[in-house]
This record gives C-alpha cells, sequence and structure tokens, in this order.
C-alpha cells in the first residue's frame, strides 16, 4: 500500500493533452525554487499557498476519471513538483499498484541526492532544459542548468523514457548558435524520446500585474511560426524526434 502523504497543490486538469502522451490526469503542484523571467504561472512559486489534498484523496479522484485516462494516465506538474519529492512519490506508488502510466514533468532544479527515488518511481520524465549555458540559466531562471543535466545523466543511467521541453524565447534561447549546440548535446543521450519546442507566450502576463511583480519580457513577442520551424529543423538535423 502506498504511503499517505499531505502535499499543497496549485490546480488540477482533468483532461490535459499536452503533458505527455495520450489523455492526462494532470496535478499541478505548488512551491517552485526558480524564478523563471517567462513563467506563466508566478502564482505557483510560494509553496505556502496552494491547498493542501492527501495523495490519497487524489488517487481517488485519479481512478474516478480512469476510463477517460486509459490510454494516457498521469503527469504531475508545478511550480516544481519535486520540491514535494515525498508527495510526488506517494502519488507515483498508487498509480503503480494500479497500474496507471505515470509522468514527472520537472525543471530538474532539485539536487538528484534529494529526489532520486520518486525519479525511480516515475515511468517517464518531461524535462524541462532552460538554457544550454547555465550562466545565462541563472540569468533567467534564478539557477544554473547543473542539476537538470544531472537529472538527465540519471535518466540515460537508468534507461528512464525522458521527453525534453525548452521554451523558445526571442532574444533569449530563440538563438540559432544556442539551439545548435543544445541540439548537439541532447543527441547523446539514448533515454530522450522526443524534444518539445515551446513558443514563449504572454498568457500569464495578466498574473505578474497582479502579483505586483514587474513582467520584465513585456516587449518580447512570441516567436512567429517560420523562426518555430527552422528551430525544429535545427533538432531534426541531429537525429531528435520532434
Amino acid at each position: 500500500m502506498a504511503e499517505n502523504v499531505v502535499g499543497r497543490v496549485h490546480s488540477i486538469e482533468s483532461f490535459g493533452a499536452v503533458d505527455g502522451p495520450g489523455v492526462r490526469f494532470v496535478i499541478f503542484l505548488q512551491g517552485c525554487p526558480l524564478k523563471c523571467l517567462y513563467c506563466h504561472n508566478p502564482d505557483s512559486w510560494d509553496p505556502a499557498y496552494g491547498k493542501k489534498m492527501s495523495s490519497d484523496y487524489l488517487i481517488q479522484e485519479i481512478l474516478s476519471y480512469r476510463n477517460f485516462i486509459k490510454d494516457g494516465g498521469v503527469t504531475i506538474s508545478g511550480g516544481e513538483p519535486l520540491l514535494q519529492h515525498k508527495f510526488v512519490k506517494a502519488i507515483l506508488d498508487g498509480c503503480r499498484l494500479h497500474g496507471i502510466h505515470t509522468a514527472v514533468d520537472t525543471a530538474g532544479s532539485i539536487p538528484l541526492s534529494v529526489c532520486r527515488e520518486t525519479i525511480d518511481a516515475a515511468d517517464m520524465l518531461l524535462l524541462d532544459i532552460k538554457d544550454i549555458d547555465t550562466l545565462d540559466c541563472q540569468k533567467l531562471t534564478g539557477m544554473g542548468n547543473e542539476n537538470a543535466f544531472a537529472v538527465l545523466d540519471y535518466c540515460e543511467q537508468t534507461d528512464k523514457p525522458v521527453w525534453i521541453r525548452h521554451v523558445l524565447v526571442p532574444g533569449l534561447t530563440l538563438m540559432q548558435d544556442k539551439l545548435e549546440r543544445l541540439a548537439e548535446r541532447l543527441s547523446r543521450y539514448h533515454c530522450i524520446e522526443k524534444v518539445e519546442l515551446l513558443p514563449f507566450h504572454k498568457l500569464g502576463e495578466y498574473k505578474w500585474e497582479a502579483l505586483g511583480r514587474a513582467y520584465t519580457l513585456a516587449d518580447t513577442q512570441p516567436p512567429n511560426r517560420e523562426e518555430v520551424k527552422c528551430a525544429g529543423e535545427i533538432f531534426l538535423s541531429r537525429g531528435l524526434n520532434l
């Protein structure tokens, strides 16, 4: 029997279609150590907020949607879900008992020494690589990329399936040199099944204003279709799947 653990939940999406394979029950957890300049959920940063829920309660909610997610599964996202690694593991263990596929959507911002067992309990990871250059990553998110690549290296060692996610921000990450170097590095991993290039958007800008935070990307526009296509071709040319 899986341990019952209480955690803090930001929100739940019952029929997610963009958070892993198939239709998925998506749990967005509260709390994140990163402060990404393009974050569309800055209200998820503070770990003290969110609604308290138990892992047992969430498993029962998941089971009530079992027929709808039978060809997909459950994705635990955030915030940074591994900030609540014990809570996440309890949910993953409960899903495994019921034969439900699981994914964890993480930026790899929690040290592997803390969250290794939770990563082991997931069927796959959706791993956000913020920037190929660690100093630029620190400017973009408040943290370098070392932990993220350590998680990816561990998944390679353990044959854990990974989907890479990378946000294309004009003037920051949407740069040919950066994309070529990221694609080249990712091409060395056998555990990566897919790369998702996510165009920057401003749908969460109003949340920054509501929270009284300065949104520094107010003048940055989303990339156009041609820019996204050219970025994709860089990864395809290195043998990576999109």
